[in-house]
């Protein structure tokens, strides 16, 4: 029988889940087990799991979950070094280049376990299947409009928290703002029409903010693009591959510029494709702004688990998403999984 084992995440101020009790329900009347950890932290109650059949495991325990079982999780694993035996459903960022991707797809090799990448789970068009997009492009531009704020303030943006729905997140955002007066920035997001740019654009044109929005045509030149510099925040929606164009070259720091504001939303800033060249690491929840210039002000914006602020909403669209592909898991050889697992055998070859 397959077994889904469902872990507890075990990074700071990670509360998403990838599967609903209402998922989990569909799943095991399919015929697949279910087994969910405890969490300390989990956005979705776990009685809800339990009302659906689902088997209960110790917090963390999924080091000792049967060999067969296929661990599904969100972020990272603690980076520990440990051989990884298991197969895996997780966000690996393993392929791009990371240090500590190449650690990560190292444990696999020397487990002998596999990484199904949920960032490189595609259908027959190369589409991605499942994406929490839409929210991080929603969070990621409240995000930056706090930090925009702050500065209007003399300040530099301070910590941010989760939201129980996006509704309280609003109003939290848009009282900061009025307390400003009526000046609002001008935005320029790139990758407008894709998910995370349409979160990014909706929370814009729900707090007043103008945007320009622009994607592959505009870009296609390849740059440099003064125009991101003519604006006051910059939102970065396109993720880190190979060919993307340098949006904000190290030279943008000095120079001539209204930009003081950059939001990295796809936040891949170890990527050897980074298009973002004046920062260097991701930004944390309690310290959301990395100030990068003093003069003019510069702040970059990049937290990697965006979506974590509006956890139940995020995690109800991503796992709705998800599921038609987990009720195909029993045949991790074919379809998209098979595509996920050929791309991890690609890229462990290598190291």
């Amino acid at each position: 029988m397959t077994h889904i084992w469902v872990r507890s995440e075990q990074r700071n101020f990670e509360t998403r889940v990838g599967l609903t009790p209402e998922g989990a329900a569909k799943l095991i009347a399919s015929g697949i087990k279910i087994t969910v950890e405890h969490s300390t932290n989990r956005c979705i109650p776990l009685q809800g799991y339990i009302d659906a059949g689902c088997d209960v495991a110790e917090e963390n325990s999924w080091p000792d979950a049967p060999k067969d079982a296929i661990i599904f999780g969100l972020k990272e694993l603690p980076d520990d070094g440990t051989p990884l035996h298991h197969r895996h459903i997780m966000f690996g960022h393993a392929y791009k280049g990371q240090p500590s991707g190449i650690r990560l797809l190292q444990r696999f090799k020397d487990g002998g376990g596999t990484l199904y990448d949920l960032e490189y789970l595609v259908d027959d068009n190369n589409r991605r299947v499942a994406a929490f997009g839409y929210w991080a492009g929603y969070a990621g531009a409240a995000v930056a409009l706090k930090c925009w704020a702050a500065q209007q303030r003399g300040q530099v943006a301070g910590a941010v928290s989760s939201y129980d729905g996006s509704t309280q997140l609003l109003l939290d955002l848009q009282s900061e703002l009025v307390a400003l007066g009526t000046q609002r920035p001008i935005g320029l997001i790139i990758g407008a029409l894709g998910r995370v740019g349409a979160g990014a654009a909706d929370l814009c044109t729900a707090m007043g903010v103008a945007t320009t929005k622009w994607d592959m045509a505009e870009t296609a030149s390849g740059g440099p693009f003064p125009e991101i510099l003519a604006h006051d925040i910059f939102f970065n929606c396109v993720l880190a591959r190979p060919g993307t164009p340098v949006f904000v070259p190290e030279s943008a720091l000095s120079a001539p510029r209204q930009l003081c504001v950059v939001s990295d939303i796809a936040c891949d800033p170890d990527s050897d494709f980074s298009p973002i060249k004046v920062y260097d690491r991701a930004t944390t929840w309690d310290a959301p702004a990395l100030r990068v210039h003093t003069t003019p002000v510069l702040d970059v914006t990049a937290i990697d688990n965006l979506p974590s602020m509006l956890p139940v909403e995020s995690s109800e669209d991503f796992a709705d998403q998800l599921l038609p592909s987990l009720t195909g898991v029993g045949q991790l050889d074919e379809g998209v999984w098979g595509r996920a697992a050929e791309t991890f055998r690609t890229h462990a070859e290598r190291i």
